[in-house]
């Protein structure tokens, strides 16, 4: 049963992506001109929702766009989707970026989809409930099919996958440096490659009401995690995105990417200081990190954040 959910998933994602080849906010604008890329190197992912009063997606852009040369900059493409329901926050993401990414969107080193509400099945079939626990379950779903459709939609057009948040800055060369270190890599045997810690490691976290000054209060939880800074070769990304789709109830993504790699890359019977071994070969982390988080307000309604990456 577990399978033929998958499928039916994968088959209204397809649906959607061949549908709306790109579901453009141009629908609300007419100002936007989109020109669709042909294959690139690189495509830099970013998912964003409403994070009410806060949003740290222009400061994102800035650096990620900015630090760019104008040749990495035709070599690549940013792709911004927006996965939030409130058209409000649709309409400021799309004049935003109008105003302050023309030449960009232009170009088409720059593109801004959303994702249909249709998407989610029956709001992830999950109980809306006024507790944390519910509301949190709902987040971490809904986190996972939001990074499927970005992979989905981001994998035919590049050769690799770069998972970016929302809330970061990136170092000065940031693109050169990665540019430079993948070309380099003598295999091509790797899973991925981290260029910032932040997303297998746990957060200082709390709720808002805890915290009437920064660092009197915080609680040690492991359930706040992304993929921050992580790339993938493009033409695994229809493997991680089923595997994702299979499991997307029971864990956060990074969790599934543990486990991802645990059934493809560790076999039967093998000790697991072997595929520990393996884990570390095909794992790849750069140092020093390449990215930042800088943002307090999380996607979390209600809740901040002051995780830091210490290798940055």
């Amino acid at each position: 049963m577990r399978t033929k959910h998958v499928n039916v998933l994968i088959a209204l994602a397809a649906f959607v992506l061949f549908s709306f080849s790109c579901f453009c906010i141009s629908r609300m604008t007419q100002t936007i001109e989109k020109k669709m890329n042909t294959l690139v190197s690189f495509a830099l992912g970013i998912s964003t929702v409403s994070r009410g009063n806060q949003s740290y997606l222009k400061q994102t852009l800035n650096s990620v766009v900015s630090r760019m040369t104008l040749s990495e900059e035709k070599d690549s493409v940013v792709i911004v989707s927006v996965a939030d329901r409130n058209e409000d926050y649709l309409k400021s993401v799309v004049d935003m970026i109008t105003k302050r990414f023309k030449r960009q969107l232009k170009s088409g080193s720059l593109e801004v989809i959303s994702i249909p509400a249709f998407f989610y099945p029956n709001m992830l079939h999950i109980k809306q409930s006024t507790e944390d626990s519910g509301k949190l379950e709902s987040w971490r779903i809904k986190q996972v099919l939001d990074f499927c459709f970005l992979m989905l939609y981001a994998q035919p057009k590049a050769m690799y996958y770069l998972q970016l948040e929302d809330d970061i800055i990136a170092k000065k060369r940031y693109f050169t440096k990665i540019t430079d270190f993948v070309h380099n890599i003598t295999s091509n045997n790797w899973f991925y490659i981290e260029f910032s810690i932040l997303g297998f490691i746990a957060v200082n976290f709390a709720p808002n009401s805890l915290l009437p000054q920064r660092n009197e209060v915080t609680y040690f939880v492991p359930w706040i995690r992304t993929t921050e800074g992580k790339l993938f070769k493009s033409e695994d990304l229809t493997d991680f995105v089923r595997f994702f789709l299979m499991f997307y109830k029971d864990k956060p993504i990074d969790l599934l990417l543990g486990d991802i790699f645990q059934v493809k890359m560790c076999n039967p019977g093998e000790t697991p200081e072997k595929c520990a071994e393996r884990n570390k070969q095909i794992r790849i982390r750069y140092k020093p990190s390449l990215f930042q988080h800088v943002g307090i307000q999380s996607s979390f309604s209600g809740r901040e954040q002051y995780s830091k990456d210490i290798y940055y």
